[in-house]
This record gives C-alpha cells, sequence and structure tokens, in this order.
C-alpha cells in the first residue's frame, strides 16, 4: 500500500470517527434533554405533591377546630318548629317578668290550628316529623340557604296591663331566647285608666334550620 493511500485511509478514518463523536454527542444530549425534562416534571410532580400534603393537614386541623361548629348552630338555631314549645317559653319567660299574655297566635296552616291560647299549649300544636310539616307556615331567609323564620304574634292581656319596666324587661328577655332572637315590630297601647301602665302586641321572627 502507498503512502498516498495509506494517508486517505487515515482521513477516512478520522473523518468517521468525526462523524460518530458528532453522532455520539447529539445522542447524549438528546438523552440528557429527556432525562433534565423528566426530573423537572417528577420535581413538580413531587412539589404538587408536597402542596396537597399541606393542604390536607390544614383541612384536617380544621376539622378539628370546627368539629363543635354543627353542634353549636343546632343549639342556637333550633331543628323543628315545635310551636308547642316556642308557646312554653313565652309564657314562661312573660310569668318570670310579670306580664300577662291573652294570645300567642302562628300563621294559618292546612296541618293544624294555627291560633294558641297563651295559657293552653297543647301538643296537638307541634308540628308532625314530616318534611312537609317541617317546613309549612316558614319563610326561607333571604341570603341564607336552608334557613326559615316563622312569624308569631303575642298579645299582652288588655286586662291586665303592665308598667313599662316589666315590658321592657319581657321583651329583653324575649330578644335573648334562641327561639324568638327577633322583634320585627311592637305596637304598644297606653292604658285609658292609667298612663304609666301599657298594653302591646310584639311581631317576632322565629329562626328554624330543619
Amino acid at each position: 500500500m502507498t503512502s498516498k493511500k495509506l494517508y486517505w485511509l487515515f482521513i477516512g478514518l478520522i473523518g468517521l470517527l468525526f462523524i460518530g463523536l458528532v453522532a455520539g454527542t447529539y445522542g447524549v444530549n438528546s438523552l440528557l434533554s429527556k432525562q433534565s425534562n423528566s426530573v423537572t416534571a417528577l420535581k413538580a410532580k413531587s412539589l404538587a405533591l408536597a402542596q396537597e400534603q399541606i393542604t390536607l393537614k390544614k383541612a384536617k386541623a380544621d376539622i378539628q377546630t370546627y368539629a363543635n361548629l354543627e353542634t353549636i348552630a343546632k343549639e342556637v338555631v333550633p331543628q323543628d318548629k315545635d310551636q308547642a314549645e316556642a308557646v312554653r317559653e313565652i309564657v314562661n319567660i312573660a310569668d318570670t317578668n310579670g306580664v300577662a299574655l291573652s294570645a300567642i297566635n302562628f300563621p294559618a296552616s292546612s296541618l293544624g290550628n294555627g291560633i294558641i291560647g297563651a295559657k293552653t299549649p297543647t301538643a296537638t300544636s307541634s308540628s308532625p316529623s314530616t318534611p312537609s310539616a317541617n317546613t309549612s307556615q316558614l319563610q326561607p331567609v333571604p341570603g341564607i340557604s336552608g334557613v326559615y323564620q316563622l312569624p308569631i304574634t303575642v298579645i299582652s292581656d288588655t286586662n291586665k296591663p303592665v308598667a313599662y319596666d316589666k315590658f321592657i324587661s319581657f321583651l329583653t328577655a324575649i330578644e335573648h331566647n334562641r327561639r324568638t332572637a327577633q322583634v320585627s315590630s311592637i305596637t304598644i297601647q297606653p292604658s285609658n285608666t292609667n298612663h304609666s301602665l301599657l298594653t302591646f302586641t310584639l311581631n317576632l321572627n322565629e329562626y328554624i334550620k330543619p
């Protein structure tokens, strides 16, 4: 083999080695790029899982923190419109404050009589346990889903007017009662024989979450 042929043979080998090096470098770069993308994806997934764990821990902590919230809500807002119980509570408040009542009225209902004498609450005034009975006579409270209000009218005994301070004490107690938490309107009539005494009509709202 002549020197010229040997020269070109070496040139060819060098060319092949260069091509192989370039191809190898490209292959390694492609592999590293794929591995880098895979690592980035795994890291992002790991961060997402870590965030989910933090959120889960916070949710568990919130559940523990507010575990008694439902119980408290049930204690604050009655779950039934037991008219007999409402009558008993109002009558007891009136007796405690020396106020005589003549009637406690509820909205008319096809389920029963809507007017209950203040001194004669009976078991028939309680609502049945059926869903229609639970929501009859009730009005949805705007902006508060699932909460209803039952209007109640309390009328004092016109034959036994009360002093103003007793009326205020009765009114305060009514507003602190969980069944009659809101007084929507008050009508006061001074006594014809003694202007220091009065009779009244209260319109109340009982809030219920069936």
